[in-house]
């Protein structure tokens, strides 16, 4: 309470000293993990920006890394608003640094694909399969399943998401597991594919590596349909989305607002938290044919 009262009564007194200051600040908001080359986050935080004058500077880090963050800054914290990989929307609830916020069209969604509270929130879903450059595998044939990739051809080729902080890579992980007999109890399948993909000397970064798959620098990564889509369809790269034969998952991404965000208001109106819920957002969204809103 005291700083908030603090920032009210600091921001009262540069309102009053430097002309334009109140402005700028109600003008700009916080989105931790909200890469442009994520989910076309580039074109939704333009969207931002147009509808609402709302400035949001992209952030990279990934689902793990935005948690972290917001654990340490709890005391502190810089970020107005959050974007996840569904499953860290309840351990971001338990560890405290989300508050609770229903933007519009809250009750549309599906009650499995939010918190009742309004803590999280799914704004969009994806479908995990193969994100091919077909120009770089250089004649290679378009993996059609989990177990192609561990054929000798695709040696030094493949790439996916390191599953110890990164949304996709964790379910990556499940995916495969799952498709190949495993259950969310039994992971032995999922880790002995895994080991054997080793010998094909796989590629595994941290942060989203759509423009290495554009460049070849990645050929065949582990990725969801909308990153795909949008390289074909916007990009126009040479580029397939496989469904792999044995199976795969799908994963809601989802929102919250930051328990003690700095500008609370500033982040409840941020077209961030509220506008990928509203008509013209999800309209855009659905015309893309880049990610899937909720129904």
């Amino acid at each position: 309470m005291f700083r908030r009262e603090f920032i009210a009564t600091a921001g009262a007194l540069a309102a009053a000293s430097l002309p334009g200051w109140a402005e700028a600040q109600a003008s700009r908001a916080i989105c931790y993990n909200c890469p442009p080359e994520w989910a076309d986050w580039g074109g939704m935080l333009k969207l931002v920006n147009q509808k609402l004058n709302i400035a949001v500077p992209p952030d990279n880090k990934n689902s793990g890394q935005t948690l972290a963050a917001l654990i340490a800054e709890k005391a502190n914290p810089v970020a107005d608003i959050a974007y996840f990989g569904g499953q860290f929307g309840p351990q971001a609830r338990s560890a405290d640094v989300l508050a609770p916020f229903k933007p519009a069209r809250f009750g549309d969604i599906p009650a499995g694909m939010k918190d009742p509270d309004g803590y999280w929130f799914t704004i969009h879903s994806g479908t995990l399969g193969l994100f091919v450059n077909t120009a770089a595998l250089r004649g290679k044939p378009v993996p059609q399943s989990w177990r192609d990739l561990l054929k000798p051809e695709y040696k030094g080729l493949i790439g996916y998401l390191n599953p110890t902080s990164a949304a996709v890579g964790q379910v990556g992980v499940i995916a495969v597991n799952i498709a190949l007999g495993g259950t969310y109890e039994n992971l032995d399948p999922g880790i002995a594919f895994f080991k054997q993909l080793q010998a094909n000397q796989p590629i595994v970064p941290t942060q989203t590596s759509y423009a290495r798959v554009l460049s070849g620098e990645i050929p065949i990564l582990f990725d969801y349909d909308f990153n795909a889509y949008r390289a074909k369809y916007k990009d126009n790269a040479p580029v397939a989305f496989t469904i792999p034969a044995e199976g795969t998952q799908q994963l809601p991404y989802i929102m919250g607002l930051v328990a003690r965000a700095p500008i609370p208001s500033r982040a409840r109106r941020s077209s961030t938290s509220s506008c990928p819920m509203t008509d013209s957002a999800t309209g855009a969204v659905r015309s893309s044919g880049l990610c899937s809103p909720p129904p």
